[in-house]
């Protein structure tokens, strides 16, 4: 790859979905964190080029990350980073009741603190950290700009960007913190129907991750023809007793609802869940993005990433001030 790609390392990499949009915009990410084995089989198979460290983040230093990139101290251009959402989600009912103690007390929730301390390590010219607007609760967000500043960043912003903005088939709200102000112009991400179309029934031999997806249970199964668009198979409990849809049916006009992890769609027209592959497509992913391990660790890795469409606007967001900055060109195409 050529030298004068700007470079990033990701941290907490997953599936790659920060990383493609990266790729897509023109950076070289040189190194990923990720100790999930299928998470780190399947970045290292879409992204060859990296040095995948498949070790606990808690466990390395800046200085070890380097090393493994072959990288020095203020060779990095951007560190992004996705540290686990679940300590903060109102999706998690077993959230803690005090917002410090999801961060500071709760071990999932202390990876955000090692990702600003590697950050702090590495000393990129910019960092973004990916996660949900939990982080917005006033105690947790004054604790991360402080934890930042103290890893030398004196400038901290929270910003807001919602997924269908900027050219993803489905709404996904999320917070981007960084030391830069993040404003990417907006492109309106396609319907589902759009997002889905062309595709071969499940089982055919491409795209990857199109097998024939799993029953939702035969009880469940009777009641699918039945389903209207918009209206959800089950509900579930989230933080504070909230009541969560899950096996939503697509309607095929919209943006789909935001895809997670452990949420299911039924397709708009088809009595049956959609494959991992039309997840990965309502998340912008292209089909030659191959996801590992079982199926329920592909739908992960899929619900968990940070959509390529909008991971790309902000990478060429980030171009533009390293071109300011460095003289770097921006090659992103409109």
């Amino acid at each position: 790859m050529p030298a004068s790609r700007p470079v990033a390392i990701d941290l907490f990499s997953g599936g790659g979905g920060f990383a493609r949009g990266f790729e897509f915009a023109g950076f070289n990410v040189k190194a990923a964190v990720d100790n999930y084995p299928p998470a780190a089989k399947t970045y290292k198979a879409n992204f060859p080029h990296s040095v995948v460290i498949a070790d606990d983040a808690k466990e390395l230093t800046g200085e070890e990350i380097l090393s493994y990139a072959s990288l020095t101290r203020g060779e990095v251009d951007v560190v992004i980073a996705s540290p686990p959402c679940e300590p903060f989600t109102g999706a998690n009912p077993r959230r803690r009741e005090d917002p410090l103690m999801r961060l500071y007390d709760d071990p999932a929730g202390q990876l955000f603190l090692h990702a600003i301390r590697l950050i702090g390590e590495i000393k990129p010219r910019f960092f973004v950290i990916e996660n949900v607007p939990g982080i917005l609760e006033a105690p947790i967000r004054r604790a991360i700009a402080r934890e930042l500043r103290r890893a030398g960043y004196p400038r901290i912003y929270f910003n807001e960007l919602r997924a269908e903005e900027h050219g993803t088939p489905s709404r996904r709200l999320r917070v981007f913190v960084s030391n830069t102000l993040l404003r990417p112009p907006k492109r309106r991400g396609p319907t589902v129907e759009e997002a889905l179309r062309g595709l071969p029934p499940p089982g055919a031999p491409w795209p990857p991750n199109h097998d024939p997806p799993p029953s939702p249970g035969r009880r469940h199964e009777r009641r699918l023809p039945r389903l209207r668009w918009g209206e959800a198979l089950i509900y579930y409990r989230g933080a504070g007793g909230r009541r969560l849809p899950n096996y939503v049916r697509l309607h095929p006009h919209r943006h789909a609802p935001t895809v997670m992890g452990t949420s299911r769609f039924i397709h708009p027209y088809e009595p049956r869940l959609l494959t991992v592959r039309e997840q990965a497509r309502l998340m912008g992913f292209p089909d030659y993005h191959v996801f590992l391990g079982n199926r329920d660790a592909q739908y992960n890795q899929v619900g968990e990433a940070v959509p390529p469409p909008l991971a790309k606007a902000i990478a060429c967001h980030l171009l533009e001030r390293l071109s300011g900055d460095e003289g770097a060109g921006n090659t992103c195409a409109p």
